[in-house]
């Protein structure tokens, strides 16, 4: 295959992953937001702090190995080994299987014993209902890295959006109903929202099962596999420092949950209660850069098997043209989102949260910081992926603790503070995720063959993004004086934040094309790319 034909396959793959993605967080935001006001503050924390140690287990479970599995079958399938393309599942599956049933029953009899240690007894229920997905998920991560090493992307993105489906059908509709027909406390609520999400995991762990069963892989090969047990010793040795990279992030978020929780409590005497109302404030915030950040998924879950697979051809400037899209696609994305999501935090947490108007009112300035924060979170997942890609799978674990102690270090000293407390929690993100994604932009610039041009990446992006976020804000105040909204109406606030945005965006896609930060061979791999090209007359 051309590298040209390798370049497109995988941006094809990521069009694919990108477009459910797409379709997973539109589901999303039709499930997330009318939850939020369902919820308020407080059920907001119950959910969040469920949802953390269901994060903890899982990404011990599956962070690392299912890209394990993804790289060693795309290398196997690149050198024709089907043999041991197939040995390489068949011994995953097991593996996956002891993983997801001892964090399930973890999850389901230590429930209470991850409640408190979180100071959150209230999530004893929530935290129940999601213990049958982790079980369900490790199933699914395994049989998703097997086909994406084959470069099929299609059944990992019908299955993330039959999950979607299946949380909105369910878990809003129960969440609602045991909260406003039972009268139920806010736990339950949260318990039934999140019970949505492990039926969805169900659902989605069935079809796979089904596809793989009604499309096996019957190509013929002489090849001769690898006993199980090296292809089990290769596995970890790829699979566990992904994992121990990725997993500490998840702890160290579920003890920055702990640290915020007990610092509140504690050292400034608050109630259980009221320190979940401001957590879960905090955490309406948090939930729109990680919105924006899920979209960098895709662009990784496709470069690492086609990075992969250009490496173990030696083809280093095949792999340096993909890593390099990959950095543009980041930049073209993550830098607007953050920027606009920073000068209209605001208007934004009021348009998603009409039901909460003074939970809006108060995350507006935890997102201001969080919306740039957005743009290091992006560059983070996507330079762990690389120097994972290059065989550093050390350095993201190294450069995720240093982030990570500065999170809880600064939390513990500014939450606890009277005059800040949480208001801290976003500062501390923010420079969390900077050192991450600084450090990391440095190793993958001195180890990478192909050495990355960051400033030609990011410059034109980052001049069309702050004009992007000029134009967005005067669109709003604009319109919000000329509605006279004044804060008092949320149609007025509605109408103005949403004519911001349009201007934002209008604004950001004539300057991508007038300072050609988008180029031809970006979108080739699309569907209907070469239109597009011609459209846009990119060269």
């Amino acid at each position: 295959m051309s590298n040209q034909s390798k370049k497109q396959t995988f941006l094809a793959g990521t069009a694919i992953l990108a477009a459910a993605v797409a379709a997973v967080k539109l589901i999303g935001f039709f499930y997330k937001i009318p939850l939020n006001n369902i919820l308020g503050a407080e059920g907001k924390t119950y959910f969040n702090t469920a949802y953390e140690i269901y994060n903890v287990l899982l990404t011990v479970s599956t962070a690392g190995l299912p890209l394990a599995i993804s790289k060693l079958t795309s290398e196997a399938h690149a050198q024709g080994r089907e043999n041991e393309k197939r040995k390489i599942f068949r011994t995953a599956i097991w593996l996956f299987f002891g993983l997801g049933l001892a964090g399930a029953l973890l999850m389901f009899f230590g429930a209470d014993a991850l409640a408190n240690f979180q100071n959150n007894e209230a999530a004893y229920w929530p935290i129940r209902a999601l213990a049958p997905a982790v079980f369900c998920v490790c199933l699914l991560a395994c049989m998703r890295g097997y086909t994406q090493g084959q470069g099929n992307m299609k059944p990992t993105a019908i299955s993330q959006v039959l999950e979607a489906l299946c949380k909105l059908g369910i878990g809003l509709p129960l969440a609602w109903y045991l909260l406003n027909t039972l009268g139920m406390g806010l736990e339950f609520g949260a318990a039934g929202a999140i019970l949505g999400v492990t039926i969805g995991t169900v659902a989605s762990m069935l079809f796979l099962i089904l596809y793989l069963g009604t499309h096996p892989n019957r190509t013929e090969s002489l090849d001769t596999p690898r006993s199980s047990g090296a292809l089990m010793k290769r596995i970890l040795a790829i699979g566990v420092p992904i994992t121990l990279s990725n997993s500490a992030m998840s702890i160290i978020t579920l003890v920055d949950t702990k640290v915020i929780l007990g610092q509140l409590q504690h050292a400034l005497g608050m109630t259980e209660d009221a320190a979940s109302i401001l957590k879960g404030q905090y955490s309406y915030a948090m939930d729109m850069p990680n919105m924006v950040a899920s979209f960098v998924y895709p662009v990784t879950m496709s470069l690492i098997p086609f990075a992969a697979a250009a490496l173990a051809r030696k083809d280093h400037a095949g792999a340096g043209r993909i890593i390099s899209s990959a950095f543009r696609l980041i930049a073209i994305l993550a830098l607007p989102a953050g920027i606009g999501l920073s000068v209209l935090s605001t208007p934004i947490m009021r348009l998603v949260l009409p039901a909460q108007p003074e939970d809006a009112l108060a995350a507006g300035p935890h997102l201001q910081l969080l919306g740039i924060a957005c743009i290091f979170i992006c560059i983070m997942i996507l330079t762990n992926a690389i120097l994972q890609t290059y065989g550093k799978e050390k350095l993201p674990i190294l450069t995720v603790i240093i982030g990570g102690v500065v999170k809880v270090v600064m939390n513990y000293i500014l939450v606890g503070n009277p005059d800040i407390n949480i208001h801290g929690a976003p500062v501390s993100t923010l420079c969390c995720y900077m050192v991450i994604a600084g450090l990391n932009l440095f190793f993958v610039w001195k180890y990478s063959p192909e050495k990355p041009h960051y400033f030609s990446i990011f410059a034109k992006p980052v001049v069309a993004s702050v004009l992007m976020g000029a134009a967005a804000w005067a669109g709003y105040g604009f319109l919000d004086r000329a509605l006279e909204a004044g804060g008092a109406s949320y149609v007025g606030n509605a109408a103005a934040t949403l004519g911001g945005i349009v201007a934002g965006v209008v604004v950001y896609f004539v300057l991508v094309i007038a300072l050609r930060i988008l180029r031809a061979d970006d979108l080739r791999g699309i569907p209907h790319g070469e239109k597009l090209i011609r459209i846009l007359r990119l060269k």
